[in-house]
């Protein structure tokens, strides 16, 4: 059985896949919180952070655009996949580190702050944020800006939310995640002493396709 059937890092190997070793670097044009191309707003919700973290990055494209506009990003991720691919691709890019890690754990153990924490479809989505807001609070700026995006819940089943990662055959593998209203978010965040917080659901171009949950705070 593989890797990735075994281990929870390994089911996130399988995210975006490499299966050519060999293959380019996707064009960094735009900075995507949706799963819709050119939708909604781009890195502008950060607020022109002189430093930026990037919980999740998966293949690396957000974190690179930052870079590339003078922002030093560090970008983490728990597959050792998805971050040796982005340094194969972008890993002398100027201002820009890629670090194999769990996000809580080095939000715990760094001593380095943000101006800007972001999570795209990354690891706000799969972290209690009991554990995770206060770990983010601690390495932000005064003033500095959480914002993360994933998406919309369904209707009518908010919280805690248990996966098996290999579907229905084979090991069991257990991906958990958590999804809430925008109001239940913003209620988390403030309880963990953040302000000016803006949480909705951003329709899809077309309003019967799945949404995405936008959040934002200082």
């Amino acid at each position: 059985m593989s890797r990735s059937s075994r281990t929870l890092p390994g089911y996130w190997d399988s995210y975006k896949p490499d299966k050519d070793s060999d293959s380019p670097a996707p064009a960094v044009d735009s900075f995507e919180w949706t799963q819709y191309p050119g939708h909604g707003e781009g890195e502008g919700i950060l607020q022109q952070p002189r430093s930026a973290l990037d919980l999740g990055c998966g293949e690396g494209k957000e974190a690179v655009y930052l870079a590339r506009k003078g922002v030093e990003v560090i970008a983490l991720d728990f597959s050792p996949v998805q971050v040796a691919r982005a340094r194969r691709w972008w890993g002398d890019t100027p201002g820009l580190s890629f670090v194999e890690a769990d996000a809580c754990q080095y939000l715990a153990t760094t001593r380095s702050t943000y101006d800007a924490i972001y999570s795209i479809w990354g690891a706000a989505w799969f972290t209690d944020p009991e554990r995770l807001f206060p770990l983010v609070a601690q390495r932000l700026n005064p003033g500095g800006v959480f914002a993360f995006s994933q998406a919309e819940p369904l209707e009518g089943f908010h919280g805690f939310e248990g996966l098996y990662g290999n579907g229905f055959t084979g090991r069991k593998l257990t991906v958990r995640r958590w999804s809430y209203s925008p109001e239940a978010w913003a209620d988390l965040l403030k309880r963990h002493g953040f302000h000016d917080i803006e949480a909705r659901v951003l329709e899809a171009p077309d309003p019967d396709d799945v949404g995405t949950l936008m959040v934002c705070a200082r």
